[in-house]
């Protein structure tokens, strides 16, 4: 015979289960824009994007030094993809981000500069980029 028990067996009182609290869902954090065009710009530059994947997102000449670098793919390595190791960004003017990032590929580091600009669309765009020119080994 079995019995509709809302306890576990062997419990006498009358309390019940305490709630479980709502679980809270982290969201994922929202990158800075230099982070994000870090990001952009080192998959336009190491071959994995093509240039025009860039065209909303980039003002003045930046577009044209990134058609000038790409074909190059600069930052494509052998069996090794790049990674952004370090990105940092200053602020000298209200809408406007100077960054720069360091990018390993292998053993080879390189520097990437580049420059945004928010338009009074709020929206963030590419308004210049520099590689360094000579890869540095690491240790």
């Amino acid at each position: 015979m079995t019995t509709n028990r809302t306890r576990p067996a062997g419990r006498h009182d009358a309390r019940r289960p305490e709630a479980v609290p709502a679980q809270r869902h982290r969201t994922p954090r929202r990158l800075r824009p230099h982070h994000w065009f870090a990001e952009r710009l080192l998959a336009v530059l190491s071959g994995q994007r093509p240039v025009h994947w860039m065209l909303g997102h980039t003002i003045g000449e930046a577009y044209d030094q990134l058609a000038e670098l790409a074909p190059t793919t600069p930052l494509r390595t052998r069996g090794t993809r790049p990674v952004i190791r370090m990105c940092r960004g200053a602020q000298p003017a209200p809408g406007v981000v100077e960054a720069c990032a360091s990018i390993a590929a292998g053993e080879e580091v390189r520097a990437m500069a580049f420059r945004l600009e928010q338009g009074p669309d709020l929206r963030w765009r590419c308004a210049a980029v520099e590689l360094g020119n000579t890869p540095v080994r690491t240790r």
